[in-house]
């Protein structure tokens, strides 16, 4: 979990520079210095804690006491403490001092630590609350010693479903982890706590491999104490503030001042108990912060039981502030998208969240109780869609389509209620044959709308089963021009998409001027269409655009859309941690509504797939949130689970994956989802070349006329074929596009799969190729492989000196080869490196018993 700052605190020490970790209660400040102490121990080195404890900080010399050496005061006291501690730090070897929570340590013990800091100018590693204002002397010891510092964030998705399976055994599915992440503020030890209560008191139980949450509340009385703790050294003012937060909820700031004081407002934020964000509105607003806070206090009835504080917010309310519009103009580069995306990953995830789930659950409610009020087909299209991607209540949706009156809708509204309900039949599991027939029903009662019923029939159809054998016939049929609704068109679209034809998808959605039934899917097509035509930079910055856009109308649908598009466009050019962040926002606010359910999982399986490349062996990622049903073939790229389940299965062997693959892809190519199809061979080249899947590449490549990724197929061929002087001249002519990552992924598969067939000299070809390459092309990030085992890393020479090592001196070995005695050295380093061996015996050992046989 801190791995990254464990080992960043080491590499400092090692340096001899001192460390400040900051982080508020429970971010896990103790648990990094433990592990700290451990690797050092470990190693040979003394650590010398000075524990901070609430109890001890008034009494005299408490943490001088606790480090349990024979120091005695004397009536010298402070300096005699000095002189002691000392002379222990001043013995050879490695010696550190350590300061768990400053806060808490008795100022004669601080005086200690500075007198002997001056001394002896050992490194002082120490962990601060970065919410708490420090003591004079607190400050001093905090300016003598660190000269570095590691800041503890909260927890991002990804880490907090990690946390939960550790803690419990299991990982939690997408609606539970996104819930513990929202209800924790991404607090580690807020995590925990809530994950093991939950589990104690039923409020999850363990369905299928993984938590689920069994009712819509994660709090219960464990918790008390736990919140209690974090409450500790509030004031009385301070506390009835959050008593109020907790009954108004996430408010403008301009109301709160109304009814809690400013000075108590700006102490709480910077004790992290409130966390501040702009709305769609640009109307800066402020909550609760951890929301299980606001748990506590209405489980407790502190917030309901104080009639007259009730009345006083009551009045404040009443005067809201005017919500001016912000400015809502968006990136116009790629670069600066990008740059947004990095100052938007500063945020916190569950705050952002839980605020936008707020508000649309507003909107729905109101949505719904027009709804009630009158039964209309206006009102009930207005509720249905934010369910498009809002999370789901079943129940409501099911009294929407049975109650609602349709004698008087208008054929629009009708058309996508009849849509709706046939998405709904698909999602409860009836299948696509009764969402086909409601469709038709439809068309058969309005038949001026009857081609529009049709389009849709199809688009189903093409979505959910397969693309129909006679789809050209059917599509002719319509006769697609501008209409009112634009559906036929956008059903064109989305199966111009499905056949890998991204230039007719924009030219279905260009040929009609306005979507009145679904006008949020024209920028899914748009966005989907610019990235598989090889557009990678202007899809991704139109799918942020529009990604924040939606974030400002509350659109969830938009949110996840969007996502999905963006993150396809990171992920294709290597920035897989922008993509991760991306992704890890949208799974912060749970199972989306049914019709974009499918892009979720898709997302999910997207953020396992390093884990699972890179793994050994199989391990669990956040793909096993996905669900169980989900086909092996989809219409669009990650939508079916056929990737995902090629590249996690282990162990990796050549042939056997090739094969695979190419199986996949006919599959996907006999669904009619050329799209997927494409992306699927694209990828499985790129990580692992093999004939097969270069043969089928190249064939959907020729039928598509796609011509943006000739220069990658040319390469994939040369590669393939072992032509080193046709990839050499490529390579040497090659003209930077949009698949410059795929080019250096290809380069490094390509050494993978000659060190797993055991052929180390043609692998040493390619290391060397993909080394020029990315020399004049360098990567966002760490191009994605396969992992090997480290001796098959090895090269020619590597080998050779290593089977050398075991019986002879490197000075015998550099005159046996007529080397240099360094670059023996370097070799048997480098070996040593790459396999893990602990001893050039060891080396010799495993080199031997791998190569026998050849």
């Amino acid at each position: 979990m801190f791995e990254q700052e464990v080992q960043r605190t080491l590499d400092y020490v090692a340096r001899g520079i001192g460390v400040r970790i900051d982080g508020a209660p429970g971010s896990g400040r103790t648990t990094i210095l433990q592990e700290v102490v451990k690797r050092l121990e470990k190693t040979g080195g003394t650590v010398y804690m000075f524990a901070g404890l609430r109890t001890h900080r008034n009494i005299a010399f408490a943490g001088v006491h606790g480090l349990g050496l024979d120091i005695r005061l004397g009536i010298r006291g402070v300096l005699g403490a000095a002189d002691a501690l000392t002379a222990y730090l001043s013995k050879p070897g490695q010696h550190v001092l350590m300061v768990d929570d400053i806060e808490y340590v008795d100022n004669e013990s601080l005086a200690v630590i500075e007198a002997v800091l001056l001394r002896t100018k050992r490194p002082l590693v120490v962990t601060v609350d970065d919410s708490k204002l420090y003591s004079k002397a607190q400050l001093r010891v905090l300016s003598r010693g660190p000269g570095a510092q590691v800041q503890l964030n909260p927890l991002r998705y990804g880490q907090v479903n990690e946390l939960i399976r550790h803690t419990l055994g299991a990982a939690a599915d997408a609606d539970a982890t996104a819930r513990i992440l929202t209800k924790s503020a991404g607090n580690p030890r807020l995590v925990v706590r809530i994950a093991e209560t939950a589990s104690l008191s039923n409020l999850m139980a363990l369905r299928d491999g993984q938590w689920q949450l069994t009712g819509d509340s994660l709090w219960n009385d464990h918790l008390r104490g736990t919140v209690e703790a974090l409450l500790e050294g509030l004031n009385a003012a301070e506390l009835t503030a959050l008593q109020t937060m907790a009954i108004v909820g996430t408010s403008p700031i301009e109301v709160l001042q109304k009814v809690i004081h400013s000075n108590v407002l700006e102490t709480l934020e910077r004790r992290g108990f409130v966390s501040v964000m702009e709305d769609h509105h640009g109307c800066t607003s402020a909550a609760i912060s951890p929301p299980v806070l606001a748990d506590y206090f209405r489980a407790s009835g502190l917030s309901g039981g104080r009639q007259v504080l009730r009345n006083r917010i009551a009045r404040a309310l009443r005067t809201l502030p005017p919500h001016p519009l912000g400015d809502q103009s968006a990136a116009d580069s790629f670069r600066s998208a990008l740059n947004a995306l990095h100052g938007e990953r500063s945020t916190n995830d569950a705050a952002s969240t839980r605020h936008f789930h707020e508000q649309i659950q507003v909107r729905e409610q109101a949505l719904y109780r027009l709804w009630e009020a009158e039964k209309s087909v206006s009102s009930a299209v207005a509720f249905l869609r934010v369910h498009w991607g809002a999370p789901i209540d079943e129940l409501r949706i099911e009294r929407v389509f049975s109650q609602t009156r349709t004698a008087d809708g208008d054929p629009g509204d009708l058309l996508f209620l009849a849509v709706t309900n046939a998405l709904w039949t698909i999602y409860s599991g009836q299948g696509v044959a009764a969402a086909v027939s409601t469709l038709r029903r439809f068309g058969t009662e309005h038949p001026g709308w009857e081609a529009d019923a049709e389009a849709s029939a199809l688009f189903l159809t093409a979505s959910y089963d397969r693309m129909p054998r006679d789809l050209d016939a059917a599509m002719a049929r319509l006769k697609l021009t501008p209409g009112e609704g634009g559906v036929a068109n956008i059903a064109w679209g989305m199966l111009d998409l499905y056949r890998f034809n991204p230039s007719g998808a924009l030219e279905a959605i260009n040929s009609v001027k306005g979507f009145a039934v679904f006008p949020r899917m024209e920028p899914f097509i748009r966005g989907t269409a610019l990235f598989v035509s090889g557009r990678i930079e202007e899809a991704l910055t139109f799918a942020l655009e529009w990604r924040s856009e939606s974030r400002r109308n509350l659109d969830q649908f938009g949110v996840v859309a969007s996502s999905y598009i963006a993150a396809q466009a990171l992920v294709y050019c290597g920035y897989f941690d922008e993509a991760e962040y991306l992704m890890g926002s949208v799974f912060a606010m749970g199972r989306p509504g049914f019709l974009v359910d499918s892009l979720h999982d898709a997302m999910l399986r997207l953020a396992g797939l390093r884990s699972a490349t890179t793994a050994n062996l199989p391990r669990t990622t956040l793909a096993a949130q996905s669900r169980r049903r989900a086909p092996q073939v989809g219409p669009l790229p990650g939508i079916g689970r056929g990737v995902y389940d090629l590249i996690a299965e282990r162990p990796i062997q050549p042939e056997g994956f090739d094969r695979r693959a190419a199986r996949l892809i006919e599959r996907q190519l006999d669904h009619g989802y050329v799209l997927e199809a494409a992306f699927s061979a694209l990828f499985s080249t790129c990580l692992l070349p093999g004939r097969r899947v270069l043969e089928l590449l190249r064939r959907i490549m020729r039928v598509s006329g796609t011509a943006s990724y000739d220069q990658l197929v040319s390469i994939a061929g040369a590669v393939v074929e072992g032509d080193h002087q046709l990839l050499g001249l490529l390579l040497k002519h090659y003209e930077p596009d949009a698949h410059t990552y795929q080019v250096g992924m290809l380069l490094r598969g390509a050494s993978k799969r000659h060190l797993l067939l055991g052929d180390s000299r043609a692998a040493e070809a390619m290391d060397q190729a993909f080394a020029a390459f990315t020399a004049r092309f360098p990567p966002n990030s760490e191009i994605l492989a396969f992992n090997v085992p480290g001796h098959l890393q090895l090269t020619v020479r590597e080998i050779e000196i290593s089977a050398l090592a075991g019986h002879r001196t490197n000075t015998e070995i550099a005159e046996h080869l007529g080397i240099s005695t360094r670059t023996v050295e370097n070799h048997i380093s480098n070996a040593l490196r790459k396999t893990g061996a602990t001893s050039r015996s060891a080396l010799f050992d495993l080199v031997r018993n791998s190569y026998a046989a050849k």
